[in-house]
């Protein structure tokens, strides 16, 4: 399971946040609804970056009641879309699926919305384990954003279609299309999109024992993560630090980084962070001869991922 995430923010959050405040009061003032559900769902998506969760859910339902309220069943199913993300990111994959078909349900005819959409489910099945429903849904969103010729749609679905080949163990795929979503999102100066594409390749790096251009490639993504002010995003970036000094045998460096990757997934509610860096924390106490912390650690993500409903650890 990798890091996961629509890369719609590229700019600096605080200067995101202003912006989009700003907007939802001038469409207040000026009593322009569609305006306000349409700002109040993009101030949600910055909020949830800062790890501002129930914030975020609130402006999501806003944004639902403002579209509802007018009419507009597509801006309601994008503010159910955006709400689904966010229950995706906080581990309540329950909701986070019934959010996803009642969006499709209410504006699925629009082709952006259904790229999305299939986008999302394909997250959904990738970290409860069923790849091959995600690969699929991938392919359907990458064909969405093709025949709408969006480029930045195409590099999402590049990401996510690197993420599930190298969940297959198919690391030079991963690899071609990280690097094909790194490309578009540097042309187009989509820094977040580039940090995901750098934490990601960096964990096949590791994979492929190629320890330390690994670890450089977390370091460069949690750099950039750092610019953007993106918390729940640093958890991930910790954590491949972590597993490439673990398998260079640096269990030192290995278990502060981890432990940090622990602290700021618990911080910033995410639930699938937690299980990964558990796991993770197991494995190096195995490793490090601590039968004990081995065992609670491991025990811990085994929790973690059956509350997740994963059929194995990704």
């Amino acid at each position: 399971m990798r890091l996961h995430g629509d890369a719609r923010v590229s700019s600096f959050l605080p200067d995101s946040i202003a912006r989009l405040e700003n907007a939802v009061a001038t469409a207040e003032a000026r009593g322009d609804d569609m305006v306000l559900a349409a700002s109040l769902r993009e101030l949600a998506i910055a909020r949830q970056y800062r790890a501002e969760t129930p914030e975020a859910r609130e402006l999501c339902h806003q944004s639902y009641d403002v579209a509802k309220q007018v009419g507009d069943e597509q801006l309601a199913a994008e503010a159910l879309n955006t709400l689904g993300g966010i229950d995706l990111a906080t581990g309540s994959l329950d909701d986070a699926r019934r959010n996803f078909l009642k969006a499709v349900e209410l504006g699925g005819a629009t082709g952006v919305l259904r790229a999305r959409v299939e986008q999302n489910l394909g997250i959904l099945a990738n970290i409860r384990g069923e790849q091959r429903e995600a690969l699929d849904h991938y392919e359907r969103s990458l064909e969405e954003y093709r025949a709408l010729s969006d480029e930045h749609g195409c590099a999402i679905a590049y990401h996510n279609l690197g993420m599930v080949n190298a969940d297959r163990g198919r690391l030079d795929a991963a690899s071609a299309y990280y690097q094909e979503s790194f490309a578009i999102a540097r042309r187009t100066g989509n820094t977040y999109l580039q940090a995901l594409c750098l934490v990601n390749e960096g964990e096949v790096e590791v994979s492929r024992a190629r320890h330390d251009i690994g670890r450089d490639k977390a370091e460069a993504a949690l750099r950039l993560f750092e610019r953007l002010g993106v918390e729940g995003s640093k958890a991930s970036a910790h954590r491949v630090i972590g597993m490439a000094h673990r398998e260079a045998g640096r269990s030192t460096l290995a278990e502060s980084a981890l432990q940090t990757s622990m602290e700021v997934a618990v911080s910033t509610g995410s639930v699938p962070n937690q299980a990964e860096a558990s796991r993770e924390l197991g494995l190096l106490y195995e490793d490090m001869g601590r039968t004990y912390d081995a065992q609670r650690w491991l025990n811990m993500a085994e929790s973690l991922f059956r509350r997740l409903n994963c059929r194995k650890p990704a």
